[in-house]
């Protein structure tokens, strides 16, 4: 029996507005990640929802929440589901960072996992521990819709990993999950079908801020 996973980036912080990598840092949500949490509750109460879940970081807690409540309960917080640490990274923009060392830049565009920042987690390690938390849900859920909200960068590694892409490439396949926007996966066992990407629940405003290198 196929499960509905339905992957959700936390909202906007004033770090991603920056376009500053955030990743175990707690940065606290701006007031529009604010307005797409509580829009993201309003679009879950229509859309079937059986169960919230969340990374244990406060932006993704805070933006589950509202569609936790509209369900009548609060949000299943998994640990696994914690963004990547981006080690010499963190905190920085790519601006900031070519500037000091442009090659260690160039290295971890052309491929994330072999050009991973200084002491930073490995991607196919993120994507390994997402996975697993990810498939343990549709599990324990079977036939059931689950809302994740967690993080852009992890939750597209975890995308690659479960569809058989490359990990470290996914910052070319998947460029950039919106804030609040909705990615269904089906998950059936160990098979997993992409079913949308980067939905949004919101009413997009016209010049949003876009984070294109996170």
């Amino acid at each position: 029996m196929e499960s509905r996973l339905l992957l959700v980036r936390h909202g906007e912080t004033r770090w991603h507005a920056e376009n500053r990598y955030a990743g175990v840092s707690d940065v606290p949500l701006t007031a529009k990640g604010l307005r797409q949490a509580e829009e993201l509750g309003n679009w879950a109460r229509q859309r079937g929802v059986d169960v919230v879940a969340c990374s244990p970081v406060s932006r993704a807690l805070l933006t589950a929440r509202p569609a936790a409540r509209a369900l009548g309960g609060e949000p299943e917080i998994v640990e696994a589901l914690r963004e990547v640490d981006f080690g010499w990274g963190e905190g920085r923009t790519v601006a900031e960072m070519a500037a000091e060392d442009p090659e260690a830049v160039r290295r971890f565009r052309e491929d994330a996992e072999t050009g991973a920042f200084p002491g930073s987690e490995l991607p196919s390690a993120a994507a390994a521990r997402a996975t697993a938390a990810l498939r343990g849900l549709a599990a324990e859920h079977p036939g059931g819709t689950v809302l994740v909200v967690a993080h852009n960068t992890l939750l597209r590694m975890a995308l690659c990993a479960m569809l058989g892409i490359p990990v470290g490439r996914y910052r070319l396949v998947f460029p950039r999950l919106d804030n609040a926007a909705v990615t269904e996966i089906g998950v059936r066992g160990a098979r997993t079908a992409l079913r949308s990407l980067n939905v949004p629940t919101w009413a997009p405003s016209p010049g949003g801020t876009r984070d294109l290198d996170a």
